[in-house]
This record gives C-alpha cells, sequence and structure tokens, in this order.
C-alpha cells in the first residue's frame, strides 16, 4: 500500500488484534472500516501514531487524494466531536486517512470537547 499523502510505502502495525497501516515517510495512519473507533476504545493505542503533529501539518495538501484501498476519490472530513481534527475519507470502502499526530488528538478527547458534544445533543 502507498500512502496517499506522500507516496511513501505503508507498513503494517498492530495493536491487540487491530492491523493498520503507517506511512513510512509521513507517519500518517490509515484504518480500514471503523478501525479507528475500535483502536479509540482501546487503552494505549495511541501508541501507534509514532509521528509528532507538526509533522502531519506540514503534511502535503494535495485535493484530491485517492483511497490506497480502493483507489476511489477521497473526502475531506472533519471529526463532529472535534471539529478542529481534519481528516480524510473513502466513500466506497469507508477507510480513513489520519496525518500523523492526529489519531492522538481524536483519541485524546478533552473534557470541553465531551461537554460541548453532550450540550449541542441535549439542545435537540
Amino acid at each position: 500500500m502507498t500512502c496517499p499523502k506522500c507516496q511513501s510505502p505503508m507498513e503494517n502495525v498492530q495493536y491487540q488484534t487491530i492491523e493498520v497501516e503507517r506511512c513510512t515517510g509521513c507517519k500518517g495512519l490509515w484504518f480500514d472500516m471503523l478501525e479507528q473507533d475500535d483502536l479509540k476504545t482501546l487503552q494505549g493505542s495511541e501508541q501507534i501514531d509514532i509521528g509528532a503533529a507538526a509533522q502531519g501539518q506540514a503534511a502535503p495538501k494535495t485535493t484530491p487524494i485517492q483511497c490506497p484501498s480502493c483507489s476511489a476519490q477521497m473526502i475531506a472530513m472533519v471529526d463532529r466531536q472535534q471539529p478542529h481534527i481534519g481528516y480524510e475519507s473513502c466513500s466506497r470502502c469507508y477507510g480513513v486517512f489520519f496525518d500523523a499526530g492526529e489519531f492522538k488528538d481524536f483519541k485524546e478527547q478533552s473534557v470541553l470537547e465531551s461537554f460541548k458534544h453532550w450540550y449541542s445533543k441535549s439542545r435537540v
């Protein structure tokens, strides 16, 4: 598999029973359908995200990017609970790509962010 951002090779990384791909260049992470949500619940899983957030922010911002799994054009998305986290999603195979540092941030939702999410749902 090739990184959709920098075209470097991806390596397999396993945490417990879940295997994801990590870019050997920009350190971005590829998750097959819902793997990021499964890993988010596992204590210590943030250790697979070895890239610094600054490295992820410096990643090429090429648009559009192609899904490394099925070659479909990916869509830029924003996490609903943490809108400062942007990632790319495939509408065909449902995989997602996080730049370096974004999975750590995705996993570490702050108390304030949790409260804002709860408050917005309670007002509906």
